[in-house]
């Protein structure tokens, strides 16, 4: 993939002081982290080191990425080594995409309560799934599944929701079976809307009265009892939208679409297209209308703030395992279902995949990062390490 023309750090550098100058002390501590770890990226700022053609002598600077996970430009080798993790734990079956979504005057609450939110959503969305699945009516197994969370639209929204990859089907009671899905259809996804919303707002109304909900601004009246009852109610009348994709065209496909999803962010910086005159304009797909691609136009302390909105807080893990595949079992239940399966068991090849960083770059651009870009030819050695240089950064004042 060519060169991005446009960088979200070009944007930090240009209207990063003046927006969070008008922010003041509205603006996190962390988001503040994200912004000034994303203008350093890859800059002298982090220092680097010297590589020399070993034939021609060419010298090539190479700078230190920042590694924050928000950053656009340092997720291709993250994303590389865990999809490397991931190989040897696919089972031959068809795998399903599962979708759970908060609606907005949910997402509403979400926005200041971000962790506790985000975590009723993973634990909603499992129980919902297991027990489900779990139901005789329906599979009648025990499953697993990967749950990812983005919490962001198309156009920087707000919008929080997961990605489930689901395996279709999963170990009978007595474990001694594999019973596997009807060829593609998983679980009803009404029956799993109306037993999802149920459980997240049962676990919000316990968080409710233990007063651990932020409520504030338009949301202060939902802190007495009776508001937040009629509310409630409100959102049990209200469709909660759960949707289930078709079947991934084999084990293999799913990789490709996990590498789409796992580690992605709010915004890539191939799609700006355009910073100039105090404004951010970058492209989106317009979904009401089949996918249509558009461009919308910011003012850059607007994009600014609703990229900062997606922002994770500290320590907070947005891919997580539940059921067979939860990671204290996992292995010995992924031996089980190969054997259930009459599957063969990844060679010692397969479980051994390279991870450093020189296989990874040259798997994911065809191009050996050792070889001279000038002469082709010869071999870039390291002959010089280059200090990281003091701040000077306006941005964290």
């Amino acid at each position: 993939m060519s060169r991005p023309r446009f960088e979200v750090a070009e944007v930090v550098r240009r209207y990063g002081p003046a927006f969070l100058k008008g922010q003041g002390a509205a603006v996190p501590c962390q988001h503040r982290r994200v912004l000034r770890d994303i203008e350093r990226c890859r800059t002298a700022v982090l220092g680097g080191h010297v590589d020399a053609c070993d034939r021609c002598g060419a010298r090539q600077i190479s700078y230190n990425s920042c590694r924050n996970r928000h950053c656009p430009k340092c997720q291709s080798l993250a994303k590389a080594k865990w999809l490397e993790a991931r190989l040897d734990e696919l089972l031959p079956v068809e795998y399903f995409h599962v979708v759970f979504t908060l609606p907005g005057e949910v997402a509403r609450i979400a926005r200041c309560n971000q962790r506790l939110i985000y975590n009723l959503l993973f634990r909603a969305t499992a129980e919902t799934l297991r027990t489900i699945a779990a139901d005789p009516k329906h599979l009648g197994a025990e499953i697993g599944f990967l749950a990812i969370l983005h919490s962001w639209g198309q156009t920087l929204s707000f919008h929080p929701h997961l990605h489930c990859v689901v395996p279709a089907g999963g170990f009978d009671r007595d474990r001694s079976r594999w019973v596997g899905c009807r060829p593609g259809f998983f679980l009803p996804v009404r029956v799993l809307s109306r037993l999802f919303r149920r459980r997240f707002l049962e676990a919000l109304e316990r968080e409710h009265r233990r007063g651990e909900l932020l409520l504030k601004g338009p949301l202060e009246e939902l802190e007495q009892a009776e508001v937040f009852q009629r509310w409630l109610q409100n959102q049990r009348r209200t469709e909660w939208v759960v949707y289930a994709k078709k079947p991934f065209a084999g084990p293999e496909k799913v990789l490709d679409y996990l590498g789409r999803y796992t580690h992605r962010i709010a915004i890539s910086n191939h799609r700006l297209t355009a910073i100039q005159d105090g404004k951010v304009s970058f492209r989106w797909r317009d979904y009401r209308c089949k996918s249509r691609q558009r461009t919308m136009t910011l003012a850059a302390g607007e994009f600014l703030r609703r990229f900062l909105m997606h922002v994770l807080p500290p320590g907070f893990v947005r891919i997580r395992y539940f059921g067979l595949l939860a990671h204290r079992h996992r292995k010995s239940n992924l031996e089980l279902a190969r054997k259930l399966l009459q599957a063969p068991t990844p060679t010692d090849a397969e479980e051994a995949a390279p991870t450093d960083c020189k296989t990874l770059y040259e798997k994911l651009t065809g191009r050996d990062p050792t070889v001279c870009p000038q002469c082709r030819k010869g071999r870039l050695v390291r002959c010089e390490g280059l200090a990281a240089e003091p701040a000077n950064l306006p941005i964290l004042d």
